[in-house]
């Protein structure tokens, strides 16, 4: 595994989780607080992103929970973006992030999947799915583990991209290796381990499965009893091919 330098976890005073500071528009990785489980909800039908919040809002007020729960977005683009217009969309993303108040003294608390499908796109960006934190009588953790593509951690910058404009099987490997390693790291800066993995997903419109058991599937052990779910789709940005999540959580429930 590569090493990189374990980033501090961050306690949300309100949300009922703690937090892997990332980037402005996302962190990096969300985990329960004391008393609290992380809640995996999925939507029946897809909605444009800003209406996807009024339907996060509802969710959580019709569970009890406060907006601060909300803790990871998964949305769904159109098509890739370039570096600039990926940029110019989380300004207003984070926008409304800040205008729920879920910033933590100014850093984004909030993990977040943003990928392309490749057959029937939404027509705008929409929100696929989100997580937020309530109470529970258990203590053990839960978490998410945002999105990352073959990109090293923090930056975004087309000349860091891993195996930059080659798709061989090689390079796809490569790429593979990269994230799986972002993925170990920031799945241990939880606090967890993939023991308690219960969904990992992978998004790439690239054929792996040439790797798919020495890269993934012994590397997370036991976790491999519960399968890898291939969304054929591209990361968000033009120019990288590969990304992944993970998560950790007892409940997967369906909302909206």
């Amino acid at each position: 595994m590569t090493s990189t330098p374990r980033i501090a976890l961050k306690n949300h005073p309100e949300g009922g989780y703690r937090f892997l500071p990332g980037i402005a528009p996302y962190s990096c990785g969300v985990v329960s607080g004391v008393g609290r489980e992380i809640v995996h909800a999925t939507l029946r039908c897809q909605v444009d992103w800003r209406t996807g919040f009024e339907v996060i809002a509802n969710h959580l007020d019709a569970d009890g929970c406060p907006r601060s729960a909300l803790c990871a977005v998964e949305l769904r683009s159109p098509r890739p973006f370039t570096f600039e217009g990926f940029a110019e969309f989380n300004a207003s993303y984070a926008a409304v992030l800040e205008s729920w108040g879920l910033f933590v003294e100014g850093v984004n608390p909030v993990a977040r999947t943003n990928i392309a499908p490749e057959l029937t796109p939404p027509r705008e960006v929409s929100l696929f799915a989100f997580s937020y934190a309530r109470p529970c009588e258990s203590d053990e953790p839960t978490f998410v583990v945002a999105g990352a593509g073959e990109l090293p951690e923090g930056v975004l910058a087309a000349s860091a991209i891993i195996a930059a404009g080659d798709t061989t099987l090689g390079a796809i490997t490569r790429k593979m290796a990269f994230v799986m390693d972002l993925m170990e790291n920031r799945l241990l800066g939880l606090g967890g381990d993939w023991e308690r993995v219960t969904a990992i997903d992978v998004y790439t419109v690239y054929p792996f499965d040439h790797a798919l058991p020495d890269v993934i599937l012994r590397r997370v052990g036991n976790a491999s009893a519960h399968g890898v779910r291939w969304y054929y789709s591209r990361p968000p940005i033009v120019g990288i091919e590969f990304e992944m999540d993970v998560r950790g959580v007892r409940s997967e429930i369906w909302a909206g």
